[in-house]
C-alpha cells in the first residue's frame, strides 16, 4: 500500500515517548534497530486512515507497562528509500489522519525536511 502524507508538527511529546526504557528493548528487537527519539508526523487523507485502522490485526504489539500503554506498529519505508515503522500508540492525542512515522536518525535534519512536504509512505 502506498500512502502520501504531508509533514505537520506533531505535539512533540514523541521524543519523550520513544526514548523511555519501558519501549527501548522492544523497539530494538521488534522493529530491528534503534528508533530515533522523536517521530516524524505525516498527515494523510480519511479514506487512507481508514484502510490502515483495518490494518490493525496485522500489526505488531510494543508493549507498555504501568502508565504507558502499549504502542501497536508497522514496517513503514519512505519516499522508497528510508526503511522505519508507523507508530500507533494507544494513549493518542492524534486523530487517526496523523500517522507518527520512526527511523533510526532525525529525518528532517537528515533530509532537511519542513512542514508541508509531501513524502510516500510504502506500508508492507
Amino acid at each position: 500500500m502506498e500512502i502520501i502524507g504531508k509533514i505537520i508538527s506533531g505535539t512533540h511529546k514523541g521524543s519523550y515517548f520513544v526514548s523511555l526504557e519501558v519501549y527501548q528493548d522492544e523497539f530494538r528487537e521488534k522493529l530491528g534497530f534503534e528508533p530515533f527519539p522523536g517521530t516524524l508526523n505525516l498527515e494523510i487523507s480519511s479514506e487512507d486512515a481508514e484502510t490502515i485502522v483495518d490494518l490493525q490485526d496485522e500489526m505488531g504489539t510494543i508493549h507498555g507497562s504501568g502508565k504507558y500503554g502499549d504502542v501497536k506498529f508497522i514496517a513503514a519505508r519512505l519516499n522508497q528509500k528510508i526503511n522505519g515503522a508507523l507508530l500507533f500508540p494507544a494513549k493518542t492525542q492524534h486523530s487517526h489522519e496523523i500517522l507518527e512515522f520512526v527511523a533510526e536518525k532525525n529525518l528532517r535534519k537528515s533530509l532537511k525536511l519542513k512542514d508541508g512536504d509531501e513524502l510516500t509512505l510504502e506500508i508492507e
